[in-house]
């Protein structure tokens, strides 16, 4: 038997999800533990998105109960997430099987994987990830929407896509037909830093400079969350609203 390695870092986190002020129904999942944080948000205009969200968050579930029988750091982080979000279609499409109506949902996702060294992130969609690093906000994902293409072909300008009539047009999802194609990809956290994963009902009507000032002044993850929540809110609440806050910690010594 191989020993365990001994984490460099833990998680400090929170999180929070409200239905906002203008919906009834929140089609939001979220999840959060020491190995692993995702938000999934229900495609908007397409049935049950709450069904959609709620499953792709109980696989990630299921991945994050078979990792405490093993050593994170033994694992291939990337490939590990990148397989479970595979599976994700797949439940989607056994569950619209068995109920016809749900045939079409789908959902956007933001995850991490934590080894306690290292991150695996998977990302399909517009929800957001974002990390807070001495002072400074950086957005960790890119957007797989209409008007973000636009920008990055310029025929808009980065300021004009949050005005944009057609901003919330996804390009990718994850949904019960076709294979999934999340961006995949690993990275090494700095103690202190403090991450983000949010779905749009935040960054549609928050400035990113907002968010920093409430991620850059809230004590910790706990005060983080409600902050952010009660920030959208007062923007006019227009989606559900749905964040996680982890900070890095050193781990502390056996």
């Amino acid at each position: 038997m191989t020993q365990q390695q001994t984490p460099r870092y833990v998680l400090r986190y929170a999180a929070g999800s409200d239905v906002g002020r203008r919906r009834d129904v929140n089609e939001d999942s979220v999840y959060a533990s020491g190995r692993l944080l995702a938000v999934a948000d229900g495609i908007g205009g397409q049935p049950y998105g709450e069904v959609a969200s709620a499953a792709a968050v109980a696989v990630l579930g299921e991945l994050d109960a078979e990792l405490r029988a093993l050593d994170p750091a033994a694992l291939d982080l990337q490939a590990t997430l990148g397989e479970t979000v595979s599976r994700i279609p797949v439940r989607l499409a056994e569950i619209s099987a068995r109920e016809p109506a749900t045939e079409g949902m789908g959902t956007t996702l933001t995850a991490l994987l934590f080894d306690g060294s290292r991150f695996a992130a998977a990302h399909i969609g517009d929800s957001r990830g974002y990390v807070l690093r001495h002072g400074e906000l950086h957005r960790i994902t890119r957007d797989h929407t209409f008007v973000q293409a636009l920008v990055e072909d310029g025929r808009i300008a980065p300021d004009e896509a949050a005005g944009h009539p057609r901003r919330s047009l996804l390009m990718k999802a994850l949904q019960g037909s076709g294979a999934p194609d999340p961006d995949l990809w690993t990275f090494a956290p700095e103690p202190g830093d403090r991450y983000l994963l949010c779905s749009d009902g935040l960054t549609a009507p928050a400035a990113e400079s907002a968010i920093r000032e409430i991620l850059a002044g809230a004590p910790g993850p706990t005060e983080a969350v409600p902050a952010l929540i009660d920030l959208a809110n007062d923007g006019g609440g227009p989606d559900n609203i749905t964040c996680v806050v982890a900070d890095v910690l050193p781990a502390t010594p056996a």
